[in-house]
């Protein structure tokens, strides 16, 4: 894994993973694949962006009334960002079917759809300087919710590097800003 992800690196590649659905903080708990590369020694996949899944506190469902999906690992170290992942309308596999999903793995291809968009109109920006722009043009709700898997309550701005939610919108106004870097 460890090998993959520095030829991504070496390769201007942005990878967007699923931060798990354990209510675990991956600060302290081991968490797999992260970004520490262990046959790298001192290297961290600097072109990893770690997604947390989000709900929307006004709908129904085992989230209701909270803003960090109650599933949804998290760690002020090692979540760069969360966004939405609960009560996803989304194609079931093998069946020809949709339904409501839940998940990491429902709220990494949000962020990976605007690191797309940003992408596709600022192309010369380093898939590094792409997860900038998402870690730092998140809403940041100025609220607490549930941390996940328990029940006590906690600013949502500390379950993440970011503190917040992915924003489209914002990615796009930051990425105008920036210049592309000069290549290695």
């Amino acid at each position: 894994m460890d090998s993959a992800f520095v030829y991504a690196q070496q390769h201007d590649v942005l990878l967007v993973h699923a931060a798990g659905n354990d209510g675990d903080d991956i600060d302290s708990v081991p968490s797999f694949p992260n970004g520490e590369l262990i046959f790298y020694p001192g290297k961290v996949a600097s072109n990893l962006v770690t997604v947390g899944a989000s709900g929307n506190p006004h709908i129904g469902g085992n989230n209701e009334g909270q803003l960090a999906a109650s599933f949804s690992n998290y760690g002020k170290k090692t979540v760069d960002v969360f966004a939405p992942g609960v009560r996803i309308y989304s194609t079931v596999p093998k069946s020809n079917k949709y339904a409501y999903l839940d998940g990491t793995s429902m709220a990494s291809p949000v962020v990976a759809g605007v690191a797309a968009l940003i992408r596709s109109y600022y192309p010369k920006l380093s898939a590094e300087q792409v997860k900038y722009v998402l870690v730092n043009s998140v809403v940041k709700p100025n609220q607490s919710t549930k941390i996940p898997g328990g029940d006590t309550q906690v600013p949502f701005e500390n379950l993440s590097i970011s503190g917040g939610i992915v924003n489209a919108y914002q990615a796009l106004k930051l990425a105008s800003t920036l210049k592309p870097e000069k290549k290695k």
